[in-house]
Order: C-alpha cells, then sequence, then structure tokens
C-alpha cells in the first residue's frame, strides 16, 4: 500500500483560526471578500469548497499564497479518502493492478487464457505461481540466469512471462528419457521432416521420443523472441518456439538453431538460452547458426548457383535433397545469393497453423 498519509484537518478550521487571531467575525470577513456572509460560513462548517478564485481572495486578505489554501483542502481530502475503506481498497487495487503490469504484460496474459482470475489478488496469485515466485520483487530464476543471444540486456518483463508460459505448458508433457544422440539424429532428418508444412504436426511427439519437450507459445507483443532452449524442472531439455517469424523456413531454421544449442551442450550450466533476431551475435550463437545451417541443407547448395536463381532451378536442389524450396531459398538469401524481396518468396507457405495445433 502506498505511504501513510498524516491525519489532516477540514481547510475551513484553519479559515476560523485565522480569522479568531484577527477578532474578525464571518461577517466582517465576508465584507472584505466582498462576498456574502453565508459563503464563509460554508467554508468553514465544510458545507463549500475553496476553488482557485476564493483562494486567491483569501491570500490577499491574509497575505501568503493561494497554494497555501487550496493545499489544505487538497490533503485534508485525500486524507478522508484514505480512511474510507471501500476507496482504501479501490487504491490499493489499483496500486496491485499497476505492480503486476511492471512485472508482466497482464493484457496479453489475460486475452490468452493464461491469467483467468477476475480480482487484482487472484490475479497476482496466478502470476507467481506462472514466475515461480513467492512475490513480485522476487526475480524468476530464469530471468536472472537467462542470456539474451543478441544483448547482453537482462530479460524484459514480456520475455520473462513468455519464457515462464514455455515451461508452464511444457510441464503438460512426458517425453521418455532425454537421448542426445538421437536428437542430433533428428536434427539430421528435420529438413525432410518438415519438407510439406504439416511436417510440422507431429514434431512434438518426435521431440518426446527422445527426450525433448517442444512447445509453441504465440509471440508476445514486442517480445522478439524466435525461440529459446532451457532446462526443464528435471534437467530434460525443453524447447520453446514463437512462430514471430511464420515463414516455414525461418520457422524451421530457428527450431535446428535450438536443437544445436542442445546437443553442443549449451544449456550445460543450466542457463535458458533466448534467441532474438539480430545482429550482434556471441561465439555460441555462431556456432549453433553454423550447425543449424549445415542440418537444413544437409548436402549444402552447388558448388556453382547461378546468376540468375530460377524457381526450376530451386526446385531441382530441393527435390534433389528432399526439402522444401523455401528452404533453399531461405539459405539463399542468408548467403546474399538472392534478396530479401525476390520472387521466390511469392506465396510462400508457413507452419503457423500448424504450431497452433500443438
Amino acid at each position: 500500500m502506498s505511504t501513510e498519509l498524516a491525519e489532516a484537518f477540514p481547510v475551513g478550521e484553519f479559515l476560523a483560526e485565522e480569522l479568531e487571531a484577527r477578532s474578525w467575525t464571518q461577517t466582517e470577513f465576508a465584507e472584505i471578500l466582498g462576498r456574502p456572509t453565508q459563503f464563509v460560513s460554508e467554508i468553514i462548517a465544510g458545507k463549500k469548497e475553496i476553488t482557485r478564485e476564493s483562494a486567491a481572495q483569501i491570500a490577499a486578505a491574509f497575505g501568503g499564497s493561494p497554494t497555501k489554501w487550496l493545499k489544505l483542502q487538497d490533503s485534508y481530502h485525500l486524507w478522508r479518502q484514505q480512511q474510507d475503506p471501500t476507496r482504501r481498497s479501490g487504491l490499493e487495487d489499483v496500486e496491485l493492478r499497476a505492480k503486476l503490469n511492471e512485472r508482466a504484460p497482464m493484457s496479453v496474459l489475460r486475452k490468452r487464457g493464461i491469467i483467468t482470475a477476475r480480482s487484482p489478488q487472484d490475479q497476482c496469485s496466478q502470476l507467481l505461481q506462472l514466475l515461480g515466485t513467492h512475490s513480485l520483487e522476487e526475480e524468476p530464476w530464469f530471468g536472472e540466469a537467462a542470456r539474451r543471444s543478441n544483448s547482453k540486456e537482462k530479460l524484459s518483463p514480456t520475455q520473462v512471462a513468455w519464457l515462464a508460459c514455455v515451461r508452464q505448458k511444457a510441464r503438460e508433457l512426458e517425453p521418455g528419457a532425454f537421448e542426445p544422440e538421437r536428437l542430433e539424429q533428428l536434427g539430421r532428418r528435420l529438413s525432410q521432416i518438415v519438407s510439406t508444412p504439416a511436417g510440422f504436426r507431429d514434431l512434438p511427439a518426435q521431440f518426446a521420443e527422445v527426450g525433448v519437450r517442444l512447445v509453441y507459445v504465440e509471440a508476445f507483443p514486442s517480445s522478439k523472441i524466435d525461440g529459446a532452449s532451457l532446462p526443464g524442472d528435471d534437467g530434460s531439455p525443453i524447447i520453446g518456439l514463437s512462430g514471430r517469424w511464420l515463414r516455414l523456413d525461418k520457422v524451421l531454421f530457428t527450431l535446428l538453431h535450438e536443437i544445436a544449442h542442445i546437443v553442443l551442450g549449451h544449456l550445460a550450466q543450466g542457463v535458458p538460452i533466448i534467441d532474438e533476431n539480430g545482429d550482434e551475435e556471441s561465439p555460441q550463437e555462431e556456432d549453433a547458426n553454423k550447425q543449424a545451417a549445415g542440418w537444413a541443407l544437409p548436402a549444402g547448395l552447388p558448388d556453382r548457383v547461378p546468376g540468375q536463381v530460377s524457381q526450376a532451378w530451386v526446385n531441382a536442389v530441393a527435390r534433389e535433397q528432399g526439402v522444401h524450396p523455401m528452404t533453399v531459398v531461405g539459405r539463399l538469401q542468408k548467403i546474399g545469393k538472392v534478396g530479401w524481396r525476390t520472387a521466390l518468396v511469392s506465396n510462400a507457405p508457413n507452419a503457423t497453423d500448424h504450431l497452433r495445433s500443438w
């Protein structure tokens, strides 16, 4: 709750004291102000408020600033408001809602049904359970430890909330024992598995077979997260995808990138890794990108790429490697052989509908 206000008194009492100190009657003071006697008596009785105009007149009569009289009146009203249990409770709710929104994007969490309670107090309980903390001041363990791939800054409250949702959803899954070698094998085959968008639909079950919890939590506005890899409660890996980039090849590469983090041992210290699209990359990110690129196109691109890449050439390369043509286009764009606005991306398929089925 906000700071307790000191007891305040009606402004009329201060006015009465000033009149008594000067031995002025209410009638005399009303004449000085050029007001009816009733005007003065109602202020003293607390039936009328002092306005900016009357504060200026009172200050002119007694000397000093009009602000003094307005502040005396405001202090009393605020103190009275704080004494009212109903209003006090309402202010406490406002304060709590503000704290909740500082900790997490509450409107998003409510809209998506993650926070379902109506009262601020019950919403607070649900948020604390989601974050795994005992108070709003306590930092979630992954909020303190997690690394952002493209920044040395701490995770934002929105990013922490997204990561907490990934962890919560992963707890609903029961994978087998974690087998790193089989996960690497799955990474090598993944481009062929998702050679059509429908291939994404069954991925959670295939990842569960190798001991990895794979979940989709739609990107939160302004979170800038592509994906994340983190240890679960039992130490087994979790991979979260946000689907921020809808195109099939971009979702695929993000997933391969997270697999690479796990296979390369980047989670060995139990520190979650948040991946964002950006220019600044750590050595670990560069290693994960290199590994993911190798898995995306197992045979790589042909030694000679034509100056003008045609759809027919892309289709031939994709067919030879058993991958979707957009996987080839994405790689060509990454190495600068094809522009980002190329016609080859027209009608590019996305994996969103299949991710939502998870």
